[in-house]
């Protein structure tokens, strides 16, 4: 019989491998299978009743010059009716042309309210003042570089016929992309993430985080994320869900965002996210158990496996060293030299991009070995205290519009 100690690495190893695949590959392939034959909500208002709620827009911004113009009229160049509809946007203390060129459309717009801010107080800090100023039953809460569609509005709205569902999720996609960066492993991510959150609502009703860019929420059960709070449009999501209400993804609330081209943009961000998404997770630790449970299971398997990933990428190298140490065979060899060797391929990327040769394949690796290195650091920002909730807008204005 084996030492114990090779007992416990192996079962490190193999149970840490296993969780990995879950969350990656295991999840996906069975919601696909459950969701398959059922059908969205269909308890919707038409699109011209004149039942339709009252929506108010709320959006958060700072030094956002490049887009807002183009944000403010493509909100209002909508199907939904016009005076059922406000836009509130606070500026947090912007110091660009942002301000100014808001001011301007005012009178353009007479649906568009705006708040100055005159010094820095954080996303979560603006947006629970504007919702505090916000009176429809319907909020919608979006971002400075996320572009409705037309029917956006409508299609996300529809759903709160249904009285059971508290928050509805747009579909956000990504046209274009450049082979030199990683706009295209964003792109990917972003189509993969729709579709797992589109068949989470379908199964159980739960849609575990909506994309913060684009999302519809009850007022009833709208409750806007503390201030010391990084990431509040997963706190409002996960407080539906926390309250009893239902969560979905709506496919045809369509809406546009320019994601970032840049590697180091992307991990500043995702870093950021990290550090928030480790404090919901100790705010909504109730929503874990039992875990069997619809939205505990899914809770588990799309997030919370996700982002322990790096430590469990960690465990399988430890352990896999002690095996390989106690004089395990060729296959554990094999798998540590693999182990060893694929963060070099970032290397190896990174050699290649300077040439002016991108790999798909290469870029993909690295896109995760940087993503998770990202959530390590957010694990660690989280533990260590975070220290302040202002943020600077990514750099993703990649595309001449």
């Amino acid at each position: 019989m084996p030492p114990l100690v090779e007992i416990v690495a192996a079962g490190a190893l193999w149970g840490s491998l296993l969780l990995v695949a879950h969350t990656y590959v295991l999840f996906p392939l069975l919601l696909a299978r459950l969701a398959r034959g059922r059908r969205q909500n269909q308890e919707v208002y038409p699109p011209s009743s004149p039942e339709l709620p009252r929506v108010d827009v709320l959006l958060a911004v700072y030094n956002e010059e490049q887009v807002i113009e183009e944000k403010i009229r493509s909100t209002f160049a909508t199907t939904y009716p016009l005076d059922k509809l406000t836009f509130y946007i606070g500026s947090d203390n912007s110091q660009d042309q942002t301000n100014a060129l808001i001011a301007k459309l005012i009178a353009e717009y007479p649906g568009l309210q705006f708040r100055p801010f005159r010094q820095r107080t954080g996303k979560p800090g603006v947006m629970e003042a504007l919702s505090a100023e916000a009176t429809a039953p319907v909020l919608v809460l979006t971002d400075a570089n996320v572009f409705f569609t037309p029917d956006t509005l409508y299609h996300l709205v529809k759903h709160f016929r249904n009285p059971h569902i508290g928050q509805v999720g747009g579909h956000i996609l990504n046209l274009d992309h450049r082979r030199d960066g990683i706009s295209g492993q964003e792109k990917a991510y972003l189509e993969r993430e729709n579709q797992i959150k589109y068949q989470e609502g379908v199964v159980w009703g739960a849609m575990i985080g909506a994309f913060g860019g684009c999302f519809a929420v009850r007022r009833t059960c709208y409750h806007p994320a503390p201030a010391s709070f990084i990431v509040d449009d997963f706190f409002i999501s996960m407080a539906v869900l926390q309250e009893g209400y239902q969560a979905i993804n709506e496919l045809a609330a369509v809406c546009h965002e320019d994601v970032s081209d840049k590697l180091p943009e992307e991990f500043r961000r995702k870093a950021r996210i990290s550090t928030g998404n480790f404090q919901n997770l100790v705010t909504f630790r109730r929503l874990l158990w039992p875990p069997w449970r619809g939205v505990s299971f899914a809770y588990w398997s799309h997030k919370v496996l996700r982002w322990l990933t790096p430590l469990l990428l960690l465990v399988m190298l430890l352990a896999n060293m002690v095996l390989v140490a106690r004089g395990a065979g060729w296959f554990y060899q094999l798998l540590l030299l693999g182990q060893l060797g694929a963060p070099l391929l970032l290397l190896l990327d990174g050699a290649l991009h300077r040439v002016g040769v991108h790999a798909r394949l290469l870029r993909f690796i690295t896109h995760f070995y940087s993503m998770n290195a990202a959530l390590l650091l957010g694990l660690w920002r989280f533990l260590t205290g975070v220290k302040t909730t202002v943020w600077e807008p990514t750099q993703r204005f990649q595309h001449k519009r």
